[in-house]
């Protein structure tokens, strides 16, 4: 297995990231000045992190080893399981956590050599009783903050993990100067070569998903796109791994100020001055209360003093981390990208003289070759959608005019109904009416007939005025 190293790790005794085997780092001199190969693609230069070696191997000509490479002799690949990179076992984490808490109450516990609460009382002392007899807010604070240490310590073992996997020359120029459609399944079938706890890392990951990529498409914009949305995933990833951490981090001094409430409610609970002249029993009850506001106040001060030591481990790895997979960004932007080649020997590229132009043109050709494709696809999304939207308007119509069409027949059933009843109730009350007349009239016909078979005498008298008869 081929290594690489930083220049200033010359001289330097390291263990192989393979089989652990300690070596000497030997000194190749320095690295030849950059040159173009026939191709036109520069090699890549001024690279100051782990894959510096890949300057110090340049050939002269380019060895072209994977131009008899055959593709029957090729093994079934099938990928490996990609272990979390970034999230550490919770389980092993609460067992690292716990067992350290408890060898640091161990370690504290022949501090205490005084009772508690009694003057004057050195530093050990003090130290013994914050931990020891302070409530139950200490102990959990401490155990939370063991716990959130040991869950650093598992996030740091797999970030000298990830760091070691640098050491690695993952694309030898052995092999060939450029990637291109014909060798690129040798490099990747070198990749599965590695042993099997450094082929698990994320830069190890990211080139064989990159380069199982350009084996299918031979396109560098979509290898690039694809190495941009997996640097996105490995940072949100990361980012998420420190979430509980930072759970720890607020409820330390949470409990802090919990402890502050237990102890203030302790010492106001304590105060006893039913009995002001006993002095003896005053005593007491103030011992009591100091108790209780020492409590709060110590709480407090653990909690905060847990969180700042908490905070620094913290900051730093995960600023150690973003640096990790910065180098692995830059690793495939200054060494993966400038060796793809994806436009040599097409037809459109020849038309225009190879090169720059040529290669230009056939990425300008498949750009708008993707684009058309996504158009006509969009267009057909469009298109069913409007169907579909239409489709839909109509079965409303539909359903609109039915609905017009019932609640018209049940309003005029209605109106007929009352218009029927109405009419029925006019009728009715005319007909009554016309009979009570016609019974009246044959009354009067009665009385009329009476008085016609009599005389009626009518006699006029004179009237009187007023100055006379």
């Amino acid at each position: 297995m081929t290594l690489q190293a930083e220049p200033d790790m010359v001289g330097k005794t390291v263990r192989c990231p393979g089989c652990d085997t300690k070596l000497q780092i030997p000194d190749f001199g320095p690295a030849p000045a950059p040159e173009v190969d026939a191709g036109g693609i520069p090699q890549p230069t001024d690279i100051s992190q782990a894959w510096a070696g890949e300057k110090q191997h340049e050939m002269e000509g380019g060895a072209q080893s994977a131009a008899g490479y055959s593709s029957a002799t090729k093994p079934q690949r099938s990928g490996w399981a990609e272990a979390d990179p970034a999230n550490p076992n919770i389980l092993l984490s609460v067992v690292i956590g716990t067992v350290a808490a408890i060898g640091w109450y161990a370690l504290l516990f022949p501090l205490g050599s005084g009772a508690y609460g009694t003057s004057p009382m050195n530093a050990a002392d003090y130290i013994h009783d914050l931990f020891y007899e302070r409530t139950w807010v200490n102990y959990m604070e401490t155990w939370f903050f063991f716990w959130a240490l040991a869950m650093l310590y598992l996030k740091w073992q797999k970030l000298r993990h990830q760091r070691t996997a640098f050491l690695i020359e993952i694309l030898p120029h052995e092999i060939s100067q450029e990637i291109n459609k014909d060798n690129v399944a040798e490099f990747i079938d070198r990749l599965y070569s590695f042993p099997v706890r450094l082929r698990d890392s994320m830069i190890v990951n990211r080139m064989r998903k990159a380069l199982e990529l350009f084996e299918v498409r031979t396109n560098n914009g979509e290898v690039s796109s694809m190495m941009d949305s997996q640097s996105n995933i490995d940072s949100a990833r990361i980012g998420g791994s420190y979430a509980l951490i930072k759970v720890f981090l607020w409820a330390i001094p949470i409990l802090g100020f919990i402890g502050t409430v237990l102890g203030l409610s302790q010492a106001i609970g304590s105060m006893d001055l039913t009995n002001a002249a006993d002095v003896e029993k005053i005593i007491a009850s103030i011992s009591k209360v100091t108790s209780g506001l020492g409590t709060a106040f110590d709480t407090t001060l653990l909690g905060l003093v847990l969180a700042m030591f908490l905070n620094f481990p913290m900051a730093t790895l995960a600023k150690a981390e973003d640096d990790n997979l910065n180098d692995i960004d830059a690793y495939c932007t200054e060494v993966l990208m400038p060796r793809l080649n994806d436009g040599a020997g097409s037809e459109l590229a020849g038309m225009f003289g190879g090169g720059e132009m040529g290669a230009f043109v056939e990425n300008l050709s498949k750009a708008i070759t993707r684009a058309q494709q996504e158009l006509i696809e969009d267009l057909k999304a469009v298109t069913a959608k409007i169907g579909e939207q239409a489709t839909n308007l109509d079965k409303r119509a539909d359903a609109h005019a039915n609905l017009v069409a019932t609640e018209f027949s049940k309003t005029m059933m209605k109106m007929r109904e009352d218009v029927t009843g109405s009419i029925t109730d006019s009728t009715t009350r005319a007909s009554d009416y016309i009979r009570t007349l016609a019974s009246g009239l044959q009354g009067l016909n009665n009385v009329l007939k009476e008085l016609g078979e009599k005389q009626v005498l009518i006699q006029q008298v004179k009237k009187k005025s007023w100055f006379g008869s």
